[in-house]
């Protein structure tokens, strides 16, 4: 079954789903059903926005599928809806792996990872959230790579450099850097302004240049 059509019309968001169309819902039920009986459970429960439930007809669909790049993108988009950051990254990941030139994909691994890296709740080392952020970036900076276009890769990759620069800038901390901090705050910059290259009005990331000159100018 080719899912793209599907893929596209669901994630073009980053939080939320996109409503289907009637042209497109009709478009989708004459594509024949996919064989694998929770796959088809899995999609429609993702069309209804119950990710709690696609996501275990789409782990039960695992091994069986785990080659089909299509339902593991499934899988990982409703881990990430469901908050379990670190599973989707890692089914993600299986997804470029699969198909490497898979933009959204890279962007979605970035995403989950730079959640996982600033959750509360994320108890590992400071070291390891540094790591976790670096990987963030490096895939966000692939996805753009392959698809320069597209103005919420460099937004999201802004987001991880501020996140870098905040967390190895706060002085007292093992890994304090203030040069490193320097550099992501300034990396953070450039991306916030390529997206004001696409959108001069957009007055949330102008807002976000100036915090982050302002964290940048007040480092120790």
């Amino acid at each position: 079954m080719n899912l793209k059509s599907f893929k596209l019309g669901l994630f073009t968001g980053v939080f939320a789903l996109v409503a289907f169309s009637a042209n497109a819902q009709q478009q989708q039920q004459k594509q024949a059903e996919h064989s694998n009986a929770n796959v088809r459970m899995g999609q429609k429960a993702l069309l209804d926005g119950d990710f709690k439930n696609a996501e275990s007809y789409l782990t039960k669909a695992l091994p069986q599928e785990g080659k089909d790049p299509d339902v593991l993108y499934m899988l990982g988009y409703s881990q990430f809806q469901n908050g379990d950051y670190k599973k989707s990254a890692e089914t993600f990941g299986k997804v470029v792996a699969l198909n490497g030139k898979n933009a959204n994909a890279l962007y979605f691994k970035a995403k989950a990872t730079n959640n996982l890296a600033t959750q509360s709740t994320n108890k590992t080392s400071v070291a390891n959230k540094e790591q976790l952020l670096k990987v963030a970036i490096e895939d966000y900076s692939k996805a753009i790579a392959i698809t320069p276009t597209d103005s919420k890769f460099y937004q999201n990759r802004a987001i991880a450099n501020r996140d870098l620069g905040i967390l190895i800038g706060t002085a007292g901390t093992p890994n304090y850097n203030k040069a490193m901090a320097t550099d992501a705050y300034n990396n953070a910059i450039k991306d916030y302004e390529k997206v004001l290259s696409f959108d001069a009005s957009k007055k949330d990331i102008q807002t976000e240049i100036k915090k982050a000159k302002v964290y940048r100018d007040n480092l120790k």
